[in-house]
């Protein structure tokens, strides 16, 4: 194999935490792995509610992290969330002065968002739900103009090479479908930025390629990954047949929009004392047994919003135009569809994985905040705040302070041979290790996923089936039901604490052998 040696740290994706730690490791030099051009790809970009912080007088970081251990139902890590919680204000000021035009009050407030879970409106926003793309295009600027950072475009990590415990090197190819051989890339240190494992599943609010092969990747090396079985399905991305699904955001429900039934009942009102503002589990499930009752469930924005969706909302009015939707007259139809992996490579409170040499931030971590089910825009916030914390943590672990670009200059090629494989993992994952879970159903699910993972051809599936066998199996041994993990054969909590889950991925196969006997028993 190539290989290429450079001094700079290698950072895998190319999101908001991947920018935001090149530019806070700035002077020290970096080389992004981006597969798409800068701003493109990245479920950063996507976000629509926009970034969790208390902001307000009224507000404070301790309730903050309140909101986010109650939410997560037991298993968030109360210093983790007392740390995020009070540096949000400091980043939520430090992009202001990148250029994030945070929509703003008369008198110059941030105009604030109340979301599901949350006591207070916290959520800064831009442009009402271009929170995501306009942060990213803030950072995108101050990348360019950072002489230390080298973004690679056009090419994907693929798996990472170790000496047993120190991570040493990453492969990548070419990130179109005709499949380069891979260069190993050998830098001075690792952060893994490449988003969550969304797109593992047929119904998502995810970018495409953003289908846990991060996660994968580090766990075929020997990494511990944490709470894998806990993925958020957002309770109102659009049912238009689109993949992926637009989101409608949550931000519409914090406005008054409610959620309806066919009948035209408001069927939130009988689940949870918050209705349609209760945690988003509760309110996925809601809605998911809605669609199983075939009871097409809808959002509807027509009286609290009206005419103003398209200057309040303007994504959400573009995604409806798009579909013939006209929210100021009809409602809009949804559904749960996989939003974000709680779940993640295990670090410690300064980014840092099993693996020695390699730190984590972004979707692809498991940092311990969010616990089982995640609160409404604690994700980018994540993302800022352990971005700059891996930045200063490797800043101090490596000396270089100038080195010249590096040159990838890719050979050979290939057509992906998986692209039906990938539709059959996504539809198992969809159906047996979805919003309501069984035993007999993570089973089967493990069984396509081992039949998949053995005749796929590419690294890259190989990646997302790691990070499959690991949900599903994660899934399989909490018999319990909490938060976004729900099993109809355990339906209670279990009694006592709640416990995080941290299974490497030898231990997930074990569990995935068990299920290929049992079926050959039978």
């Amino acid at each position: 194999m190539q290989e290429i040696k450079t001094d700079r740290v290698v950072i895998v994706g190319a999101g908001l935490g991947a920018l935001y730690a090149a530019l806070k490791l700035a002077p020290t030099p970096v080389v992004m792995i981006s597969p798409e051009p800068l701003g493109q790809g990245a479920s950063s970009a996507w976000a629509q509610g926009g970034v969790a912080a208390a902001m307000a007088d009224y507000d404070s970081p301790e309730a903050h992290a309140k909101d986010t251990l109650s939410a997560g139902a037991g298993t968030v890590d109360p210093k983790i969330a007392q740390l995020v919680t009070k540096e949000a204000r400091d980043h939520i000021l430090d992009l202001t002065t990148l250029g994030t035009p945070f929509d703003r009050t008369p008198d110059g407030d941030y105009v604030l968002s109340r979301e599901a879970a949350h006591s207070y409106a916290r959520v800064v926003r831009v442009k009402g739900d271009q929170a995501g793309a306009e942060i990213m295009a803030a950072l995108i600027e101050a990348v360019a103009e950072t002489p230390s950072i080298q973004v690679l475009e056009g090419c994907m990590a693929v798996s990472l090479d170790t000496d047993g415990e120190r991570v040493t090197g990453v492969a990548i190819t070419e990130s179109d479908r005709d499949i380069s051989d891979p260069i190993m890339l050998r830098g001075s240190a690792y952060l893994l930025a490449g988003g969550g494992s969304g797109g593992l599943y047929a119904l998502t609010t995810n970018p495409q390629r953003i289908r846990g092969q991060v996660i994968g990747m580090a766990a075929r090396a020997g990494a511990l990954i944490a709470d894998a079985e806990f993925v958020q399905f957002h309770p109102t991305a659009m049912d238009v047949g689109e993949d992926p699904a637009p989101l409608a955001t949550e931000a519409l429900r914090g406005e008054g929009a409610t959620l309806i039934n066919a009948d035209g009942v408001r069927f939130m009102c009988d689940v949870h004392p918050d209705a349609e503002l209760a945690p988003r589990d509760i309110v996925a499930r809601a809605v998911f047994a809605e669609l199983q009752a075939g009871r097409r469930p809808m959002l509807d924005t027509r009286d609290a919003i009206g005419a103003e969706i398209t200057d309040l909302f303007p994504s959400v009015a573009q995604y409806c135009r798009r579909n013939g939707i006209d929210p100021v007259k009809e409602p809009i139809p949804v559904a749960p569809a996989a939003h974000y992996h709680m779940g993640g490579i295990a670090t410690d409170a300064e980014g840092r994985a099993s693996l020695t040499n390699m730190w984590v931030c972004g979707e692809a971590s498991s940092t311990g905040l969010h616990g089982s089910n995640r609160l409404a825009s604690n994700g980018l916030l994540e993302a800022l705040v352990f971005a700059r914390i891996c930045a200063t943590t490797i800043a101090k672990t490596v000396s270089c302070e100038s080195t010249a670009e590096i040159t990838a200059e890719f050979k050979g090629s290939g057509r992906d041979a998986d692209v039906s494989l990938v539709a059959e993992l996504r539809a198992t994952m969809s159906k047996n290790v979805g919003v309501i879970r069984n035993a007999q159903g993570l089973e089967t699910a493990l069984r396509d996923i081992a039949r998949i993972d053995a005749q796929a051809q590419s690294e890259n599936l190989r990646n997302m089936c790691a990070t499959a066998t690991l949900i599903a199996a994660a899934a399989l041994a909490r018999k319990e039901s909490r938060g976004a993990h729900e099993r109809s054969d355990f339906p209670d909590l279990a009694t006592g604490p709640g416990e995080r889950s941290m299974m490497t991925l030898t231990q997930a196969q074990h569990i995935r052998a068990q299920a290929l006997d049992a079926k050959e028993m039978t």
